[in-house]
């Protein structure tokens, strides 16, 4: 009998010890939902404010997204402000909130075609590295081009020229990327 103690013990601790080993799954970080990129633009000093956006509620397939390009004008400088939108959701979900709280995971990149046409990071996430939703788009000549915006999810941000907005050795994957035609008269 105390043989049998013994051993139903030593299943017992044996059963605790084990139970106490497992691991608790990881949940994956989703990639977010995206129908909409608003990029407002406030001029300095003054003049017509111009939204540029991005609309595709149905995701990829179906309808075409809604595209509101814009026209800047010449020599002026603009503060600008991303919003990130999951419309499938009600209410609507800030993604905008969701990338500034996660802003190590994220950096938005602008790139243009226009000449004359440049944009400067004005936030920062906690390491010091640029987030994108704030800027200042300034414009210096006439012309006309794409701006593309890309939100990347996990960046390197160490990586060569991505600290000043070069997505070539950015990595991470592509959340949403959005071509505006954009007119600087």
């Amino acid at each position: 009998m105390q043989k049998n103690t013994i051993l139903f013990i030593g299943l017992l601790i044996f059963t605790i010890l084990f139970s106490a080993c497992e691991k608790t799954p990881v949940v994956p970080n989703d990639e977010e939902v995206i129908t909409t990129l608003q990029y407002s633009l406030s001029p300095v000093g003054g003049g017509t404010p111009v939204l540029l956006s991005f609309q595709d509620l149905d995701g990829d397939g179906g309808n075409a997204p809604v595209i509101t390009n814009g026209t800047l004008e010449i020599n002026k400088t603009y503060t600008g402000t991303i919003v990130l939108l999951n419309e499938t959701v009600n209410p609507v979900d800030s993604i905008s909130t969701e990338v500034a709280e996660e802003d190590a995971d994220h950096q938005l990149f602008f790139e243009s075609t226009v000449s004359g046409l440049s944009v400067q990071y004005t936030d920062m996430d906690g390491d010091g590295n640029p987030l994108g939703l704030s800027s200042t788009l300034t414009t210096t000549t006439a012309g006309a081009g794409t701006l593309k915006i890309t939100l990347r999810h996990e960046p390197n941000k160490s990586a060569t020229g991505v600290n000043t907005g070069d997505i070539s050795n950015a990595g991470g994957e592509t959340d949403i990327e959005v071509s505006f035609d954009i007119d600087v008269q």
